[in-house]
């Protein structure tokens, strides 16, 4: 095992994150990214070692590393757009992972960590929703997260390269670039007297925060001894979307902004009303969130709102 690594989308708002914990560790890092959503300047680019690729094509033109284990962080961005645009979470997540793929073989690469999604649930019908649940898949962008998962694990299974697959909910936290939080802050930073919010607020989600995330990431794969296994990373906490707003609106000191709804039960087509995740099989292997998601959602609107943002707005 060496001390390389690659992380795909190292330039978004997980990845760097994952970079920079990398580095903490000692790790040489590679960043693969097309910067089709990432930032560069999200990258402390004197410490890393910096590829753009266009991970859709050919990997066999992919720069040859000797890297011991690959995090797969790249994929689109916006779990929407698949309503309009039929083909993008086929290519931008399925037919780039198959390449991550032939390209971990190729290389000897021994470990594969993906990003997936609580969108491989689509809409299930048990809450907290653990890992062996059957669900109805209602977005393209879930159908595509869910089929990446099938291609590592069957890679997996072919003996290629051990595969950690975890399920997110959503992220907050320092480095946060697009979202609910984000919509918000902007929609109040052009109009304060009036909020937009898609759906009639009562959606119910999850969130986490990134520090609990990337722990959650480094500790259970480093425990995990199944040559594949999918790890729900969530949290025991929800928070309907009125509420939410509230405290966007509270951290920005506004106090008399109007709600204004969109929409029946769902944001968007393809979004799901309710997403819990149960989080006892990563508990096992003794990973928790510690920060709550109140706490998390204040310290991402500050971090908006702070100077060392304004490149987003």
């Amino acid at each position: 095992m060496t001390n390389e690594v690659i992380v795909t989308g190292g330039a978004g708002f997980i990845g760097a994150n994952i970079v920079k914990t990398l580095l903490k560790r000692g790790l040489k890092v590679n960043v693969f990214d097309n910067l089709s959503t990432g930032n560069i300047l999200n990258l402390p680019l004197d410490k890393v070692n910096f590829y753009e690729i266009d991970l859709k094509k050919p990997y066999k033109n992919w720069p040859k590393l000797k890297s011991s284990i690959i995090y797969h962080f790249a994929a689109n961005a916006d779990v929407r757009g698949g309503v309009k645009d039929h083909n993008i979470d086929f290519d931008e997540n399925l037919l780039v992972t198959k390449n991550v793929c032939d390209y971990s073989v190729k290389n000897n690469i021994e470990n594969l960590i993906f990003a997936s999604s609580a969108t491989v649930y689509g809409e299930p019908n048990l809450f907290p929703t653990p890992e062996h649940a059957e669900s109805t898949q209602t977005s393209l962008y879930g159908a595509s997260k869910k089929s990446c998962e099938s291609f590592i694990e069957a890679y997996s299974h072919y003996g290629y390269f051990k595969s950690s697959l975890f399920r997110f909910v959503s992220w907050t936290g320092e480095g946060y670039s697009h979202g609910v939080i984000y919509d918000f802050v902007n929609k109040l930073l052009n109009n304060p007297s009036k909020l937009e919010i898609l759906g009639d607020g009562k959606q119910i989600k999850s969130y986490l925060d990134v520090k609990d995330g990337l722990n959650g990431v480094f500790s259970i794969s480093e425990k995990q001894v199944e040559q594949t296994a999918s790890f729900n990373l969530g949290h025991d906490e929800t928070m309907n979307v009125v509420k939410l707003a509230d405290i966007v609106c509270d951290e920005m000191n506004l106090n008399n902004t109007e709600y204004i709804f969109e929409g029946g039960k769902r944001g968007w087509i393809g979004d799901s009303p309710l997403v819990h995740l149960s989080i006892e099989k990563a508990k096992q292997l003794g990973w928790q969130p510690k920060i709550s998601i109140e706490k998390s959602i204040r310290k991402t609107v500050r971090y908006l709102l702070s100077d060392s943002n304004r490149r987003y707005r």
